[in-house]
């Protein structure tokens, strides 16, 4: 897997993604070629043409980020992916038309458009069947053995199933647990019996529940000098889906960790870049903050702005505020989640929630420090002692200041259960430890396809 702002995507993905790219600046550079003839070169080097193509393509990649084309776990069926690929080429047909309306003098040549709109659609349908065909050859896949027998390493084993860009193929591993001797003898036959001059097996990765005297230390020694690859099962979780299992994660994993170090110059740096943002959100929505409040106003009787209490950095409480998107007697009963098809929201609250208007007047407590532009979301005071008490390392997200977007809010949603509120601590505590400013604007990067979609709100 690549690393690339402290994520970790599958050198698959990225593969796929440099392709396309070449794809699609070659058929326009083809279409050029073809409808232009010899003013070519002059179009592409004194015309800015190869500009163009290069805006050209950045569009085609970003709108096929947006249909989630490079995340393939989220894509159900073969069929929905050219779905989502004509999607794709449909929406960069309608925009490119609108851009020559507006601005003629942003096309490259008569008909340029329209011939590298053809070629590009052949040429990307026929590079995602020969994809999608190579992703299934067991050449182009690691071998992977699973050394473990209870619920960890069936969660090893399912995810690999499932993520087929990761490349890797279980070829091994015990679906029951038995004896702890049993279990070693066992796995010390199926690793001995891979090895070789071309051992079998790629990859090895340990997933025990309980390593202590069941690890066949001797047997993946061996393996290890024959060039394979061994690897915890936790460390593969994580690239893969960006998260910390609390699952067998012991105060070890945060005392050797090279992560979960908050120095002073990276949160300068990360302060600098929050407030900067903060003041030029508010400037953008300032023309609109009369017709939001009118929204609000007309919706239902009560305030504009809503307040309420958050636990912030330190674990000190500060006040946050938002546009109300509630009844006002919403909680007249005591303090609770938002749940799904909330009915104490109005149907102008669900709109801005789902837009996230609402939050926009948190840019506010982020110019004044008691939130950051990135971080967890800041909770209730009055479930926090009962998250802490439920959930092992919960009290870790108060290491940093609470912010208005996070990693868990771009790649999981809304929390209103104990157990998906457990879900969300686990890519927030990867957030934490891995925190840096450039993963801080892949996450505000990440926010835009969030709101454009409306995703994750409640």
């Amino acid at each position: 897997m690549i690393r690339l702002f402290n994520v970790y995507y599958p050198t698959r993905t990225i593969v796929l993604l440099i392709c396309e790219a070449v794809l699609v600046s070659s058929s326009f550079l083809v279409a050029t070629a073809l409808m232009l003839g010899p003013d070519t070169f002059l179009v592409l080097n004194y015309e800015y043409g190869a500009w163009k193509i290069v805006g050209l393509t950045l569009i085609t990649l970003l709108l096929s980020y947006y249909f989630d084309l490079y995340a393939p776990q989220r894509i159900s069926a073969r069929w929905e992916s050219y779905f989502r690929l004509l999607l794709v080429l449909g929406f960069l047909s309608f925009l490119l038309s609108a851009i020559i309306y507006f601005f003629p003098d942003l096309d490259i040549g008569r008909y340029v458009l329209l011939v590298g709109l053809c070629l590009l659609t052949v040429a990307l349908v026929l590079w995602r069947g020969l994809y999608g065909w190579m992703l299934g050859r067991k050449m182009f896949r690691e071998r992977v053995y699973v050394v473990g027998a209870g619920e960890r390493a069936q969660t090893v084993v399912d995810l690999l199933r499932s993520r087929k860009d990761a490349g890797m193929e279980v070829i091994g591993w015990d679906g029951v647990s038995e004896d702890k001797a049993e279990s070693k003898e066992r796995f010390a036959a199926a690793l001995e019996s891979f090895r070789g001059k071309a051992p079998l097996v790629d990859r090895v990765i340990i997933a025990l529940e309980d390593r202590r005297g069941g690890l066949p230390l001797r047997e993946l020694l061996n393996l290890r000098f024959d060039g394979v690859v061994i690897e915890e099962a936790g460390a593969l979780l994580e690239r893969l889906t960006g998260k910390l299992y609390l699952d067998g994660l012991r105060p070890s994993n945060f005392i050797y960790s090279e992560g979960f170090r908050v120095k002073p110059s990276q949160q300068i740096a990360r302060r600098l870049v929050s407030t900067l943002t903060a003041a030029v959100g508010l400037l953008l929505f300032a023309p609109l903050l009369p017709f939001v409040i009118l929204m609000v106003r007309l919706s239902s009787p009560g305030p504009i702005f809503f307040r309420q209490t958050r636990v912030g950095l330190g674990g000190r409480n500060f006040t946050v505020v938002k546009f109300r998107t509630m009844r006002t007697d919403a909680e007249a009963t005591g303090a609770k989640w938002a749940s799904k098809n909330d009915p104490r929201v109005t149907k102008v609250g669900m709109f801005m929630r789902k837009t996230r208007l609402d939050e926009v007047p948190q840019l506010w407590n982020v110019l004044r420090g008691d939130m950051g532009f990135v971080g967890p979301r800041p909770e209730r005071p009055e479930f926090v002692p009962w998250l802490v008490e439920q959930i092992p390392y919960f009290e870790l997200r108060h290491m940093i200041r609470p912010g208005l977007t996070g990693w868990a809010q771009v790649r999981y949603g809304y929390g209103a259960t104990l157990a998906e509120t457990r879900e969300k601590l686990e890519f927030d505590l990867y957030y934490i430890k891995h925190m840096s400013l450039g993963l801080d604007l892949l996450i505000m990067f990440e926010t835009v396809k969030t709101i454009i979609r409306r995703q994750g709100a409640q």
